[in-house]
């Protein structure tokens, strides 16, 4: 049985019947993969595809994100290739979509990332569990009550401090989680002075676990320069991860916020 897909690259025609051999340039695609039970399938991963830890250790890895090994990937002859707009680079995704049936996500919200897993689950022969899935995730988002939005200020990297703009699925999870971006009349991931940081005056300062890994001292440094004392350690994967992760991101989402508010401390770390 063939299909028809269309995407950002263009149309392709992909063989449901074959049997698949799957490269995902993608982290949060990849764990979705291994809950959709594709463990044989997927012959190929990059080195950030830290979850699940069974497949870090034992699939193939094709190099990172931003610089794929497109030999190796060739080396595994892949029948479809996952990536995503924004987390692959343009030219080596083009490149091997020359090659190979290769499927381009774009997901920047709730809704764009629900029609990637559906999507994943039709290209996977997986769609009753991804259904599953996107429900699932549709019912615990729908299930998290925010009564009164809180002005943060996201940090993703230091030297120079880096935030999320408006167009970011990090933004689209800062909203769902009861948090109004200060940044949100930004596009995608601007700089930030501590300057600025002090005009913008958030409630508080979220630190993210990734890409930069921020920690206790780093959030005491930004109290001192900015005179902003409430900061929260947040697990960046929670923000930035989609796939079969935002099952779990609203409960955390709800954590976090209880215990910012429960807390009198000054940095909290969830």
């Amino acid at each position: 049985m063939s299909m028809i897909v269309q995407n950002q690259i263009g149309k392709f025609i992909f063989n449901t019947s074959a049997p698949q051999r799957i490269v995902s340039l993608v982290p949060s695609v990849t764990e979705l993969l291994h809950l959709l039970g594709l463990e044989n399938e997927v012959v190929g991963i990059t080195k950030f595809c830290v979850h699940p830890r069974e497949w870090f250790r034992s699939k193939p890895r094709i190099g990172g994100t931003k610089n794929v090994s497109i030999q190796k990937v060739k080396e595994l002859q892949p029948t479809l290739i996952l990536a995503n707009k924004e987390e692959n680079v343009k030219e080596q995704v083009e490149e091997l979509a020359r090659s190979f049936p290769t499927y381009l996500g774009d997901v920047t919200d709730l809704v764009s990332a629900i029609t990637m897993i559906t999507e994943t689950g039709k290209l996977t022969g997986t769609s009753q569990q991804a259904e599953v899935i996107a429900q699932q995730i549709q019912s615990n988002f729908l299930q998290l009550k925010v009564s009164k939005k809180v002005r943060a200020l996201y940090l993703i990297w230091k030297n120079p401090y880096m935030s999320a703009g408006g167009d970011t699925f990090i933004h689209a999870m800062l909203e769902a989680a009861g948090f109004e971006n200060v940044l949100a009349h930004q596009t995608r991931y601007p700089v930030v002075t501590v300057e600025e940081i002090r005009e913008l005056n958030p409630d508080v300062i979220l630190l993210s676990s990734e890409p930069f890994p921020f920690k206790r001292h780093h959030a005491s440094e930004l109290a001192q320069l900015t005179g902003i004392k409430k900061a929260a350690l947040v697990d960046g994967e929670m923000f930035s991860w989609y796939g079969s992760r935002m099952l779990h991101a609203p409960s955390y989402f709800a954590k976090l916020r209880e215990t910012l508010f429960l807390n009198d401390e000054t940095v909290v770390q969830v």
